[in-house]
């Protein structure tokens, strides 16, 4: 078990823990709670062994195998599934002990260590990876593609991916849903709720947090408070807890200023002062309880739209997608991701936007946002539509030196040069009242955005967003970044909010309380869903088993296509790449007898020979399963050539 006894934890000057303790037993999956900067990554960083305790005891089982999240951009040229199969720490390690063994005439050394890989999982170690890969959202066609062609957020899933490739007694997650659709967030919770050893989980996503966690462990005032149950349970205690606080200070303060005024009274008369002395010993013993100061809160409305046209917007079988990459050869066609839309955005919806990671969600609306063109259909525009659009990478177009102010300014600017200034008030201090309404008061309204947290950018772009006063907002992952109180006012304002709202999102606790209608995009098509989320949950889960599936077939095909007798393979009609079909019949060829000899060095293993010879099968079984590796991507990709050429 962990436990941690009247431990002070510090950063710097700051103290973050003090005096703290908790006892975390085996198997337990916690939720680690708190506002933002009171210590809850500086925890983590304690449990791992990058910080130590300035006081008290700390202790970690020191047989525990850890695994947790990188939180460096990984760059390497590895493929997707090399990288995430070297997570295995325990198969990395048999590996090199192989190396290291051949290196010697140890032979039972060798044994040994080939003994130690097969234990370790070698012979399905790619196939464990890349089900991990899948389950977080990639394609099939993306498992051997370098791990530098993929964009910052994927190659973070390939850390996570990583992590859980990795056996381990104690799982540390620190925010493991920022990077995730809501498919690949579905997947995750079933993948931890399998879990079996210890894990600590970091989240501002309520829903995910109750899924997958049966304690909540609550930094509070420098203290750790353990209560039994998920996020949600932890609320309802948090509140019954705070109410009994608030109801005992208040009855001690009433006691106090009795004690107080009986002192004041009669501490000057001779008879009566023994009584008096009596009770200014009870008020210095009398331990006092804190008043209760709860956590700030943050709220924040969006201001009512100055029209709302109805309909908001019309699409003419629209089809979106992106135009051909710069530099493309002249006639290259562009790239659709979603044809054929047929849909109408009307005044006061509340549209919640599903549909599997690549399918197309934020492509329409980029569209809708006027980020992309249409590549064909017509969008028809309500008179007086003014569109407010938080995008994914909306933090990126901040400006790392300049202030929330310098912001502002430039917002007004901008909006007047357009012609987009419905009303609103300009003067600089009217920009920095509205800033101070978004906690960006003091020293903060003159910080450089560089220096703040993602939370904290975040903020500033939905503060830069109320003030254009939309009528129709599109909001796609808004929450990546913010703490739990902000996520409550962000639903609360949206929910108050007069316009139209469409939303994507993988916080399932904001679209429940936010949408009342969704779209599907799925197949090239947006159609309504005709479910609510647990539906969605459902068809998610079951997506991932069929794409899993499909995922093993076509491992298998080389295989399959190897075992099948050369002969057999049928000519291909058109006799158009006759090098590339005999190629192929010579890798098949090639991959037959290297099968059958690797299942006669797998049948000797099974005979329990002397270890000088079990060292001479794993060398020589190693050599056969490179070359099969090998074989089977040539495999691939003549064939992709043979059906590209349609013979």
């Amino acid at each position: 078990m962990i436990t941690l006894k009247n431990v002070t934890l510090r950063r710097g000057a700051k103290v973050l823990l003090d005096g703290a303790s908790v006892t975390l037993n085996p198997g337990e999956k916690v939720g680690l709670v708190g506002r933002n900067g009171a210590g809850k990554s500086s925890l983590f960083a304690l449990f791992n062994g990058n910080l130590h305790e300035d006081a008290g005891e700390y202790f970690i089982p020191p047989q525990w195998r850890m695994g947790q999240v990188a939180q460096d951009m990984p760059e390497t040229e590895q493929s997707a599934t090399e990288f995430v199969v070297e997570g295995d720490t325990v198969l990395l390690a048999a590996r090199q002990e192989v190396a290291a063994a051949e290196a010697t005439d140890d032979y039972n050394r060798m044994a040994h260590a080939y003994t130690e890989l097969g234990d370790a999982g070698e012979h399905d170690a790619a196939a464990r990876a890349q089900a991990l890969i899948l389950g977080l959202g990639f394609k099939t066609t993306e498992l051997n593609n370098p791990v530098n062609s993929f964009s910052g957020g994927w190659r973070m899933r390939l850390q996570l991916a990583r992590a859980l490739m990795c056996p381990s007694d104690l799982l540390l997650l620190d925010e493991p849903t920022n990077h995730l659709d809501l498919d690949a967030l579905v997947w995750l919770e079933a993948w931890l709720k399998k879990y079996e050893g210890t894990m600590i989980v970091i989240s501002h996503d309520r829903e995910f947090l109750d899924a997958v966690t049966n304690v909540t462990l609550h930094i509070d005032a420098a203290k750790l408070v353990r209560y039994g149950g998920n996020y949600s349970k932890f609320e309802d205690m948090r509140a019954e807890q705070m109410e009994l606080q608030q109801n005992a200070y208040s009855k001690q303060q009433d006691k106090i200023a009795h004690l107080q005024k009986f002192i004041a009274r009669f501490k000057a008369k001779a008879s009566k002062a023994k009584q008096a002395q009596s009770r200014v010993k009870a008020l210095d013993r009398m331990e006092k309880i804190a008043p209760l100061l709860s956590e700030a809160d943050f709220t924040f409305e969006f201001k009512e739209p100055a029209n709302l046209p109805n309909p908001m917007l019309s699409m003419s079988d629209i089809s979106v997608g992106y135009p051909p990459p710069e530099g493309a050869p002249e006639g290259t066609p562009p790239t659709t991701i979603v044809r054929h839309i047929n849909r109408s955005v009307l005044a006061g919806q509340r549209i919640g936007i599903l549909g599997a990671n690549g399918q197309g969600k934020s492509t329409l609306v980029k569209t809708i946002a006027r980020d992309l063109k249409v590549l064909s259909g017509e969008i028809t525009e309500g008179k007086g539509l003014n569109i407010g659009y938080f995008a994914q990478q909306e933090l990126d177009v901040l400006r790392p030196a300049d202030n929330p102010l310098e912001h502002m300014i430039r917002l007004v600017k901008d909006l007047t040069a357009a012609g987009k200034i419905a009303g609103q008030q300009t003067r600089e201090q009217d920009l920095r009242s509205f800033l101070g309404t978004f906690n960006f008061g003091g020293d903060m309204i003159k910080q450089a955005v560089g220096s703040m947290s993602g939370g904290e950018k975040a903020r500033l772009v939905l503060c830069m967003l109320v003030w254009q006063r939309p009528n129709l907002l599109l909001m796609d992952e808004p929450t990546n970044h913010l703490d739990l109180a902000t996520r409550e006012a962000l639903s609360m304002a949206l929910n108050e909010f007069e316009g139209t709202v469409m939303l994507v999102s993988h916080d399932r606790a904001l679209l429940r309380a936010v949408c009342d209608e969704f779209w599907m995009v799925s197949r090239g098509g947006v159609e309504p869903f005709d479910g609510d989320l647990d539906d969605y949950q459902r068809y998610l889960l079951d997506e991932a088993k069929r794409q899993r599936e499909e995922a093993k077939e076509a491992a298998k095909a080389p295989a399959k296509a190897a075992a099948a007798p050369v002969a057999a393979k049928p000519k291909a009609k058109g006799d158009t790449s006759p090098k590339v079909r005999k190629e192929l019949q010579d890798v098949e060829a090639r991959m037959a007898v290297l099968n059958g000899e690797g299942a006669a060095l797998e049948n000797r293993l099974s005979t329990n020979p002397h270890p000088t010879e079990i060292a001479e099968i794993g060398r020589s079984l190693k050599v056969v399963n490179d070359e099969l590796a090998q074989l089977e991507d040539r495999w691939l990709e003549l064939s992709s050539k043979l059906e590209s050429a349609g013979t």
